[in-house]
Parts: structure tokens; sequence; C-alpha cells
């Protein structure tokens, strides 16, 4: 891999051990060390999952090191004392809890469980299809596509699964609407923001309200077309988002007041593919595609969450967003600095990249991930190679 920004001492220490790493088959990248707050280190690092091609074994996992600033791709993951390079197909979402890391898979229709310090695989639990996962109180809960098939019309519902996080296995599950994707949990239930992406024309509209204690859906929401990504902000609201048509209905984002379980606010003019929620800020990427314009429409938004007010449309600074990031894909924020993370897709190429901003929106950082890199997860515990 090539050297990072800036260009200093540092990386000449550094470059004996990234030789030796290269040779173990992971990927160096020597550079600052961001998310030092008063000489502590509050973040040790933070994993990126790439989507991968389709094709076995091509999404993988990667790391980036703060204390050491090596970026390490496609760590080897240790199968029952064997290590492989690859998780599997079609990864879609990465989230960590507790002393684990867990990566969905829709590909390869399962997710792994590892080790959050090791990458060791700790265990694995089959689901079809499997989009995103949420936890609380030792249970995960995954939604789930499952055995539909993209442009089928008469689909089956897709389902919640929950899975004890200690045994592995799979508990309960419950129907929900078409083609399920991203969730929140507050008040005792479970939001589930429904697509209908492979029901074409006809989306589905809702999201499902799952009681958690009867795990049954006590109702559904109707907000708008294919909706995807769910952000809960400190105020117990919840703020979903929708892809649109590509043509008549434009992505949007929506409020939704889990007291009255209604749509309390549209922004119209905030186009979302993903959001993350830091304090009071919510930081929105936009790579949706416009069908009219036969391109992707990228931008950038922060709103703030109290006013509901979108209070910048930038969030880069220094003119490398227009200039480098094709397919922005991800984000994530680094809740002691308020650094950012932008993962770049890079759709057209074999590799995606990541991109690290300060707080003020300037490039720290920056390096290239595996292919189709997206979802990004912080975590304070460092990661120990075996």
């Amino acid at each position: 891999m090539k050297r990072l920004l800036p260009r200093n001492i540092r990386c000449l220490l550094l470059l004996l051990p990234a030789i030796l790493l290269l040779a173990a088959g992971c990927g160096k990248d020597p550079g600052p060390v961001p998310g030092a707050v008063g000489g502590e280190m509050s973040i040790a690092g933070f994993y990126v999952l790439n989507e991968g091609d389709m094709t076995p074994l091509s999404s993988t996992l990667d790391y980036y090191d703060y204390a050491t600033g090596i970026y390490y791709t496609n760590l080897p993951l240790h199968y029952s004392g064997e290590a492989m390079m690859g998780l599997g197909e079609g990864g879609n979402d990465l989230q960590s809890y507790g002393s684990r890391l867990y990566a969905v898979l829709g590909g390869s229709s399962k997710v792994d469980v590892l080790d959050l310090e090791t990458a060791r695989h700790v265990g694995t639990v089959r689901i079809p299809k499997g989009r995103y996962i949420v936890f609380q109180d030792g249970y995960a809960y995954v939604s789930a596509y499952g055995e539909s098939e993209p442009m089928g019309g008469n689909n089956p519902r897709g389902y919640v699964a929950k899975i004890d996080t200690a045994s592995l296995q799979i508990v309960a599950t419950c129907e929900v609407g078409y083609q399920p994707e991203e969730m929140v949990i507050t008040g005792g239930k479970l939001y589930v923001a429904n697509s209908g992406i492979h029901q074409v024309p006809d989306y589905d509209h809702t999201v499902s309200v799952i009681d958690l204690a009867s795990f049954q859906v006590s109702h559904s929401i109707d907000v708008a077309p294919n909706l995807h990504r769910m952000e809960l902000d400190a105020y117990g609201n919840i703020w979903v988002s929708s892809r649109g048509d590509a043509y008549d209905v434009p992505s949007m984002v929506f409020v939704i007041d889990p007291e009255s379980d209604c749509v309390t606010e549209c922004l119209d003019l905030l186009p979302c593919s993903d959001m993350t929620v830091c304090g009071d800020s919510l930081y929105v990427v936009n790579n949706t595609w416009n069908a009219f314009r036969q391109a992707f429409d990228v931008g950038y938004a922060l709103v703030d969450v109290k006013t509901r007010r979108i209070v910048a449309r930038e969030l880069v600074k220094d003119g490398t967003a227009s200039a480098m990031i094709k397919n922005p894909a991800g984000i994530a924020v680094n809740p002691r600095t308020r650094e950012f993370c932008v993962a770049d897709a890079c759709i057209d190429e074999p590799r995606g990249k990541v991109y690290l901003y300060s707080a003020e929106g300037r490039l720290q950082w920056r390096s290239e991930t595996g292919p189709g890199s997206s979802r990004i997860v912080f975590t304070h515990r460092p990661l120990a190679l075996p």
C-alpha cells in the first residue's frame, strides 16, 4: 500500500514492522495518531467492513490502529485454528457488542461472530440474507430478507431474528414488512425500516413496531417508500431515511416520535444513503442513484437534531471530498474527538478507500481498503493479532 500523509520521521520508524506485516498478508499504512486527548488514548482504532464484489470470500475486514498508525487490510480470520482470508459474500453490517464483533454477511446468509481483540472466529449464526443488527439486554436482533429474490414481485415478507448472544442460538423470529433494513430500540420497542426494494415498483412504505416483551408486531407506521437507515437521537426521536424510487420520489429523511409513533418531521431537502448521530449532530452522506441523469447524486449534510435544522451542506472543508471521494457508502464519528471517517466504495474500482477527517473537516489520513468499503466501527480495544 502507498505511504500516507503526512510524510514524517514516524513513517520511517514504522517502515520495518510494516514490511513484516505485508509478508504476513496484511496491509500497512503509517500515519498520524489522531484520537489521543491529554495523552490518553480514548479510542484504540476502528474496523472497516468491505462488502466485496459478491464473489467467494470477497467480503473482508480491515483495522486501523491509532497507537501505531498502521492500517491492516484483509485481516486473517482464524476459524477453528485455521487462518482464512475473507469473511464471505455481501458484507452488509458490522457492529460490536461486549467483547465481540458481529459481521452480517447477506450474500453468505450468515452472521459471523469474532473476538473484538483478536478477530478470532467465535461462532456463526445462519440467517438467510441478513441485513442489519442491533443489541439490547444480551440479545442481538438481525433483520433479514429471507428467501426473497431481486425483482421477485411475489416475495415473502422479511423477518427479524432474535439471537441469544451467550449461546449464539436463534430463540425467536418475528415477521415484519418486505425486505427490512436498519432498526433501533427504544421504550421496549424495536422499530424496523421496511424497504420493499425487491417489490419494485410497489415499495414498502412502513416501519414495523415490535413489542419486545411479546416479540410480536404491535402496529406499523406509514412513512415513505423504500426505507433504509435508522438512528436514535439523545432526545428519543427516531430518524429514518427513504431512498425514494430514483425517479419521481426523492430520497428524504423523516423523524418519528416514539411516544405517539407518528411522523413529526420531513426533511425533504435531505437525501441520504448513510447517517450517524453523535451528540446533537446527525452526520449524513448521500450517494443515491439518479435514474434521469444515469449517475449518482453525491452530497453531505450536518443536522442539529435538537432544532431539526440543517446547519451545513458540507462536512469536508478542504475540498478533498469532491476531489477524491467517489461513492461515499458509510460514515462514522469518533465519539471522543468528533473526527469522522468516510468509507468510499469506489464502485468502478477493485479497491475502496477510507478517509479520516478532523472535527473541523480537514483530511488527516487516508488509505486503500478492500473492495466496496462500507461499515466502520470504532473500538476502545486494541487489536492483538494471534
